[in-house]
C-alpha cells in the first residue's frame, strides 16, 4: 500500500473520530473543564488505538473475509437442495456480519461502512436465491 493511500485511510478514519469526538463533547452535559478533560482522554485513547492498528494486518484479513464470502455466494447459486441453500445462506450472513464486527473492531469507518453495505447485499442476494429455490419446490 502506498504511504498516500495509507494517509489517506488514517486521514479518514481521524475525521471520522474526530467528528464523533465532538459531537459527543456538544451533547454532553457536564462543565466545560470536566468536558475538556474527558475530550482530552479520549484524544489521547483514539491516537493510542491508531498507533496500534496495523493497517496491513487489517486489510489482509478484510481481503480474505470478503474472498470467503464470494466463494460462500457462488456456491450459494450452484446449491439445489432449499434445505441446504439455507444453511449456506445463514453462514453466508454471519460471516459477513463477522466481517462488520471486524471492521469495528479495528477501528476502521470506512471499511466499517463497506462490510455494512456487503452484508445488506449479501442478505438480499440469499433471500433471492432462497425464494427461487422455494418457488420452484411448489
Amino acid at each position: 500500500m502506498s504511504n498516500t493511500k495509507k494517509s489517506s485511510g488514517i486521514g479518514k478514519f481521524l475525521a471520522g473520530a474526530a467528528i464523533g469526538v465532538g459531537l459527543g463533547v456538544l451533547f454532553a452535559p457536564k462543565k466545560g473543564s470536566e468536558t475538556r478533560k474527558e475530550l482530552k482522554e479520549k484524544l489521547d485513547n483514539l491516537i493510542a488505538q491508531i498507533k496500534s492498528v496495523d493497517t496491513e494486518e487489517v486489510k489482509a484479513m478484510f481481503e480474505e473475509k470478503v474472498e470467503e464470502i464470494k466463494r460462500e455466494l457462488e456456491d450459494l447459486d450452484k446449491e439445489k437442495a432449499l434445505k441446504i441453500a439455507k444453511k449456506k445462506g445463514e453462514e453466508i450472513k454471519k460471516k459477513c456480519q463477522d466481517l462488520v464486527n471486524l471492521a469495528v473492531a479495528k477501528g476502521t469507518p470506512v471499511l466499517e461502512k463497506a462490510a455494512e453495505e456487503l452484508r445488506l447485499k449479501a442478505i438480499d442476494v440469499v433471500s433471492d436465491v432462497l425464494e427461487k429455490l422455494e418457488s420452484k419446490d411448489k
